[in-house]
């Protein structure tokens, strides 16, 4: 990523790589799984070019963000995390009252959970794949999960520590981050217990063939890190799922009011999700988030949106923070 300057700091524990570009008022990237900072490469040098100052994290357990306790996975909760990203703007951004926000698959979750804890950092949002989910009182979301999709299901895959880490292992880690990236079934992933090996369901001999947006030499790079940090602290996140929900009871019912424009394929797993569609377009998404700007959904665009389609991605972010990025109007 040519002309980003790249940095370690010491905050809420852990040591954070963040990746920085450009000069002007201040964007966050917050990437997903099975991702890191790179996945914003084609973000935030256009967002510079624009006149804003791009950063992006590493987020705890992942890429060069080290320090933090990945045996033990009560330490990635959504508090933990939106504990690093206030921290980081503390550091970085403390000159700034309220920063714009860019958030996909899990960086999208923690960016729905920090403006909620803490809307007064946020101008406004830009969410990608993952709706705001509003918290059941009634059940966890493991729980729910496992009834409705059954235990094959990813995420109830994810759970017990150490099992998926031994066959993502047996698999090797580039064909791993090939079928994850490469995925573009809309129905549930399921990944059944001994069988995976690393093409979401085909054997191992099995080619996997890059889409057009993706090329060996960045799948290379997402290995490297891998091959370095491992699965266990980005699979942490999933682990924590239903502590989140036992942390969370105080904001039972609560909105976010925050500015947002959600964008979502619609080939993606998460908007194929049972209810989802319904929740976003029949007036759940509004009700809980009530000053929702925009739902943009991008035909024929599966899970990594903002690397399938770079320039329409771009285009949306940039329209929208400008909304909020321009010199009030004079009065006479």
């Amino acid at each position: 990523m040519e002309g980003i300057e790249h940095k370690s700091l010491t905050i809420n524990g852990i040591n954070m790589h963040v990746a920085e570009i450009g000069q002007g008022p201040f964007v966050l990237f917050l990437h997903g799984f099975p991702e890191c900072l790179y996945a914003w490469r084609h973000q935030m040098g256009f967002m510079a070019s624009q006149g804003f100052r791009a950063v992006a994290p590493d987020l705890r357990g992942y890429g060069d963000t080290t320090g933090a306790p990945v045996n033990d996975f009560t330490k990635f909760t959504n508090l933990h995390v939106v504990g690093d990203v206030v921290a980081l703007l503390n550091a970085v951004a403390a000159q700034e009252e309220k920063v714009f926000v860019v958030g996909h698959d899990w960086g999208a979750m923690i960016a729905w959970a920090l403006c909620l804890y803490r809307p007064d950092k946020v101008k406004a949002l830009v969410n990608l794949s993952v709706a705001f989910s509003p918290r059941n009182p009634s059940n966890k979301p493991v729980e729910i999960l496992r009834s409705v999709c059954g235990e094959d299901y990813y995420i109830c895959r994810f759970q017990e520590p150490g099992e998926i880490e031994g066959e993502f292992a047996y698999t090797g880690t580039k064909r791993v981050l090939k079928s994850f990236l490469s995925y573009r079934n809309p129905g549930p992933l399921y990944l059944p217990k001994g069988k995976w090996f690393g093409s979401l369901g085909d054997s191992a001999d099995t080619p996997i063939i890059l889409p057009s947006w993706l090329s060996e030499e960045e799948v290379d790079y997402y290995a490297s890190k891998y091959e370095k940090s491992g699965f266990t602290g980005a699979l942490n996140y999933y682990r924590a799922l239903d502590i989140n929900w036992e942390l969370t009871a105080p904001w039972t019912g609560d909105q976010i009011q925050v500015p947002v424009k959600f964008i979502v394929g619609d080939l993606d797993l998460t908007y194929n999700a049972p209810g989802t569609k319904d929740f976003v377009h029949k007036g759940g998404f509004k009700r809980y988030v009530p000053l929702l700007k925009e739902v943009v959904v991008m035909k024929g665009v599966a899970h990594f949106i903002h690397e399938e389609k770079p320039d329409e991605i771009n285009k949306h972010i940039l329209d929208f923070f400008q909304e909020f990025s321009l010199p009030p109007s004079s009065t006479m």
